[in-house]
């Protein structure tokens, strides 16, 4: 049998990764603890099991042929990465730190501080009364996290102290290790910095405007690139970030920054992922630059060279697609996506519920339903470009009555 490339996760950013194995004729192996995920009938071989228990999958593929081990868009399965590509001595090797300042908030703030990356207060443990007298202390508004949890999930926005025990205990029921961290509430601008790394190089860079949907919870309504930032900004932002990669021993790969930029200037980075963004970001930066992240990924795991040459340079949106309803629904109806992926402007759309299916409030990052990209050579045009082609998408979703 020819050897498998080991793919961790099988959601919809995961699909990308197994039409790349499929388009080089590459055998994949898909992990994930459900049986509904949409690239499990594009993997050859599907297990079962948590992309966390990296020991149960080394058993589960005992005698097995590993070309080299990929995912993309989590940091859960991290660790998972860097036991599993040195287990079974892929070409790429995860490096242990970058798994483990993207797992723990903490970690990575300590990593930032001894490189110089300025940083803010934060406190972080499993005892919440701990952090609820630190929390009084920073004043407010406050953010709420759980340490190792990615997506959005069990973050909260603080601005009464009346709020502070529920998000302390929202917080902890996400975190798998039941860690939390509070940190101060940075003002400013949201960007997310993009990087792959090659050979200790800085081999494709791509800054993004990052749109955050109102309310509490810090979700991502999409992202516009390149970020209009002044050269001296974009040049700082991306030597942070690569020196940031280097200290955490990643000089192959892919990294992504969250990063707020104050009104005086100072960049303070919130935390990393030692992997590709989500939200359907590989799209994204084709739209923008022409060039396939994917196809470098899953080079990189198998051990063959690759580029990162853009081909040309355009604005683009990725807008991130929702329920529009505060409750369960259903999701009626929608235009065909070939129509709508014809439309002029239109790079991609993409959506992960059919009529029928239950759709439910935007609360995490999981519950997207698609995403649209579309390019314009200005932004008022690109702003056009979207506005038209949500229109003509036509996504209707009802109530629905779900059963107690």
């Amino acid at each position: 049998m020819s050897p498998s490339l080991l793919v961790l996760g099988a959601g919809e950013e995961q699909v990308v990764l197994y039409r790349e194995a499929r388009r080089r004729g590459l055998r994949t192996i898909a992990v994930d603890m459900r049986a509904d995920r949409p690239g499990i009938e594009l993997a050859d071989r599907f297990l079962q099991l948590s992309t966390t228990d990296h020991t149960a999958i080394i058993d589960a593929l005992a005698g097995e042929d590993i070309s080299g081990v990929v995912s993309t868009a989590a940091d859960t399965c991290l660790e998972s990465w860097y036991h599993l590509s040195r287990h079974f001595d892929t070409p790429w090797q995860f490096p242990e730190l970058a798994a483990a300042v993207s797992m723990d908030k903490s970690a990575f703030h300590a990593l930032a501080s001894s490189v110089g990356v300025p940083v803010y207060r934060w406190a972080q443990s499993h005892e919440l009364s701990d952090l609820a007298a630190a929390a009084k202390g920073f004043g407010l508004p406050l953010v709420v996290k759980p340490t190792d949890a990615s997506g959005c999930r069990g973050v909260l926005r603080v601005d009464e102290l009346s709020e502070l025990d529920a998000a302390l205990h929202n917080a902890a029921v996400n975190s798998p290790s039941g860690q939390v961290i509070v940190e101060e509430l940075l003002q400013g601008t949201d960007y997310t910095v993009n990087v792959f790394i090659r050979n200790g190089d800085l081999a494709f860079a791509l800054i993004t405007e990052k749109q955050i949907v109102p309310g509490p919870r810090f979700l991502i309504g999409g992202h516009t690139a390149p970020a209009a930032l002044d050269p001296a900004t974009e040049t700082a932002l991306l030597a942070d970030a690569h020196t940031l990669c280097l200290a955490m021993g990643l000089t192959d790969g892919p990294a992504n920054f969250d990063v707020i930029v104050a009104a005086d200037g100072t960049r303070y980075i919130l935390e990393v992922g030692a992997r590709m963004s989500g939200n359907g970001f590989p799209r994204l930066a084709h739209a923008v630059a022409g060039v396939d992240c994917v196809q470098a990924l899953v080079d990189l795991a198998i051990g063959t060279p690759f580029t990162l040459t853009p081909t040309h340079s355009a604005q683009a949106h990725l807008h991130v697609i929702t329920s529009p309803l505060p409750v369960p629904g259903e999701l009626t109806s929608h235009a065909p996506l070939a129509a709508i992926r014809a439309l002029p402007g239109v790079t991609d759309a993409d959506l992960f519920a059919a009529p029928g299916d239950l759709v439910h409030p935007f609360t995490e990052a999981g519950r997207k339903l698609g995403w649209l990209v579309v390019h314009a050579p200005t932004r008022p045009a690109l702003a056009v470009a979207l506005t038209n082609a949500l229109a003509a998408l036509d996504l209707q979703v009802t109530p629905a009555i779900v059963p107690v």
